[in-house]
């Protein structure tokens, strides 16, 4: 899910459409305040952020954004009519990731995000991750609960293996299909639903660490 924070209507409709039908999840707020809003339900991954909004300094929003533990590496793009050298740097010494004058191309934009988003991805760990009596070897491809074996699909073992590396992030039903299916797979968010039951119905007795965010997603904590 990428977040738009533009208070300019039409070029917040035309990002988020251009952005949408490349293949992305997106969603557009038109002032800070909005913005902080969808933060508290789920963080995306990646924001495009405008210097200049109504209610709150772009600056700020991510100043802050550097400042919070749990969204200091999250990939930030900004976006402004301003287009001085001097603007750009203190952009860019306040923790932008990019910078984007106004006006700019549409496809300019995707290629950015997408570049960006490739050099900020983690790369995949190896290792052995746990979750309650959840074990799974990352190297081994296997998956063990209180010490028995259970047998995943690949892309059962894909899911529950981000769910567990985010342990205790919310990540929203588009997050979960982007990074498990891909950008270009043109199902629905109900496939993530049908995974996480045939998931949870092969994890039994610990089906319930893998949690429902109604309206939202799903996280993956520990239980006590």
């Amino acid at each position: 899910m990428i977040y738009l924070v533009e208070d300019d209507n039409s070029i917040r409709e035309l990002v988020t459409y251009t952005l949408q039908t490349t293949g992305f999840s997106a969603k557009g707020f038109a002032c800070a305040k909005d913005f902080w809003d969808a933060m508290k339900e789920a963080a995306p991954s990646l924001v495009l952020l405008d210097i200049m909004l109504p209610d709150e300094d772009g600056l700020s929003i991510l100043r802050w954004i550097r400042e919070n533990s749990h969204t200091a590496k999250l990939p930030v793009i900004m976006l402004t009519a301003k287009g001085t050298e001097y603007d750009k740097v203190l952009g860019l010494d306040s923790g932008a990731d990019d910078y984007i004058p106004k006006p700019f191309g549409m496809m300019e934009l995707v290629s950015r995000v997408r570049a960006l988003l490739r050099r900020t991805e983690p790369q995949k760990k190896g290792g052995v991750r746990s979750c309650g009596p959840i074990v799974v070897d990352m190297d081994r491809h296997t998956v063990h609960v209180n010490g028995n074996p259970v047998t995943l699909t690949y892309k059962e073992f894909e899911l529950l293996s981000y769910l567990m590396d985010n342990e205790g992030i919310v990540l929203t039903r588009d997050q979960l299909l982007s990074k498990i299916w891909g950008y270009d797979f043109d199902g629905e968010t109900r496939t993530v639903d049908v995974h996480i039951r045939t998931l949870r119905q092969k994890l039994g007795v610990a089906s319930n660490y893998i949690e429902t965010i109604r309206g939202v997603g799903y996280k993956m904590e520990e239980i006590g």
